[in-house]
């Protein structure tokens, strides 16, 4: 039987065009590595879609699945049930607060940014809700409406009551500048005239990536998140991080607020939680805000809200990273990455830009440096170069997740370093192949 084939006629893969795709049939992980069905190896250089920061089958969630599914395989979210009391306390003496939190499970990261939003009007009594143009926190319909870039159209017209702002992109300024620290001021000032425009009292909350994720991994300047800390502040406004992609030790800590030292009011979580083995997210609300609910009826629900393999696997996963070291492990890995990915950089004028943070880095692809024209437009279907890149890293055994000119580097954290070297080097032949094609 020829499974590809059988994919290609009944599944439907997102995002994409489907007529022309042929990705590998993947079959089988281990550790940073995935083989497909004919054999062949490829370097997961993405940790999927920078999820699976434990590598690909980690023997301790792995049993931890196992032995759930053969004890109780579901329960109702109206029941207690003891993974999901362990897995929330545990996320509690992760949070950045030091009253502690609650957690809301939810099914998905999507869902997670959603539910946020429901309880940021419920805490508030606030309708508007603020998120950056740059943005990506989900694709179900609210999470879509708070989404700022083109994922967003095809569930328009969203939701009311979501507004959008730019925030800084040093590398493609909105405010015109090079100097990072104008930039954050004149972010900040445009930001709080968006909020004079709309009535700062009536807006519920602002959600931020705290570094933005798929579209193109910016760390904001020093002093941006703090300011938006200080509007939020001002105003009685609820400051909501979507971690989705930068929690659970990618950044160099358990969130990346602890890394950057911002604290938000709610965090939303899911990938990482269970190295993406299960799907798991939900909504961290500190203590302070979570005793709203103790008298009043929580505004949302879902079957599989703290579903038991789900929760087994996160709580082992969690237990996996405090034994080996892993929330930490970015910051080791980080200068070694950076070094490797400026290297590259210097090889190919293709590469345009390398920025990040831990073990999460984008390199932005530019047909002309001076200029910065993007080797694959914004809002607009993979460019012909762009996808004889994505193929041609197949063909070297890598895959990387792409999103407009971006590639995001970020392997799961258990990668060795010579592992990283290999895929970097894979990845600087299939560039250069690019680079003949766009550059002559």
């Amino acid at each position: 039987m020829d499974l590809k084939a059988l994919h290609k006629r009944h599944v439907l893969t997102p995002w994409v065009a489907q007529a022309s795709l042929s990705p590998p049939l993947v079959v089988r992980g281990e550790g940073v590595w995935l083989w497909d069905a004919e054999g062949h190896r490829y370097l997961d250089l993405s940790a999927g879609l920078v999820a699976v920061n434990l590598g690909h089958g980690h023997p301790k969630v792995v049993k931890a699945i196992a032995e759930q599914a053969a004890t109780l395989a579901y329960a109702a979210p109206s029941l207690f049930h003891d993974k999901r009391a362990l897995l929330a306390k545990a996320l509690s003496d992760l949070a950045p607060w030091p009253e502690g939190a609650r957690v809301f499970f939810t099914p998905s990261g999507a869902e997670a940014n959603e539910d946020a939003i429901k309880f940021a009007r419920h805490l508030t009594g606030r309708f508007k809700v603020l998120a950056a143009y740059r943005s990506f926190h989900g694709a179900t319909h609210g999470a879509a409406s708070l989404t700022g870039e083109n994922r967003r159209f095809p569930a328009e017209p969203g939701i009311p009551g979501v507004v959008h702002f730019f925030a800084p992109y040093p590398y493609r300024s909105p405010f015109y500048t090079d100097d990072p620290k104008e930039e954050v001021q004149r972010a900040l000032d445009h930001l709080e005239r968006v909020l004079l425009h709309e009535d700062p009292h009536r807006v519920a909350a602002i959600f931020l990536e705290p570094v933005v994720g798929s579209n193109g991994v910016i760390v904001y300047p020093e002093g941006y998140l703090e300011g938006v800390r200080a509007l939020c502040q001002r105003y009685g406004i609820l400051l909501v991080f979507d971690e989705v992609m930068t929690g659970f030790g990618r950044v160099g800590a358990a969130f990346a607020a602890e890394r950057l030292g911002v604290v938000p009011d709610l965090i939303t979580f899911a990938k990482g939680v269970t190295s993406a083995y299960v799907p798991l997210g939900g909504v961290l609300v500190r203590e302070g805000l979570a005793r709203y609910f103790d008298e009043h009826p929580l505004p949302t629900g879902h079957t599989y809200a703290g579903h038991p393999l789900a929760v087994a696997a996160g709580l082992a996963a969690v237990e996996a990273y405090r034994e080996e070291g892993l929330f930490a492990r970015a910051l080791t890995l980080e200068g070694f990455f950076r070094e490797a990915l400026l290297d590259l950089q210097e090889k190919h004028p293709v590469v345009g830009e390398v920025r990040g943070l831990g073990a999460f880095f984008g390199l932005e692809l530019v047909r002309d440096r001076e200029t910065k024209a993007p080797l694959s437009p914004w809002h607009a279907p993979f460019s012909p170069p762009m996808q004889r890149l994505l193929q041609g890293l197949f063909q070297e055994g890598v895959y990387i997740l792409a999103k407009h000119n971006i590639l995001l580097v970020a392997p799961p954290l258990t990668i060795r370093e010579e592992e990283f070297l290999e895929g970097v080097e894979r990845l600087s032949r299939a560039l250069r192949r690019v680079e003949v094609e766009v550059l002559g």
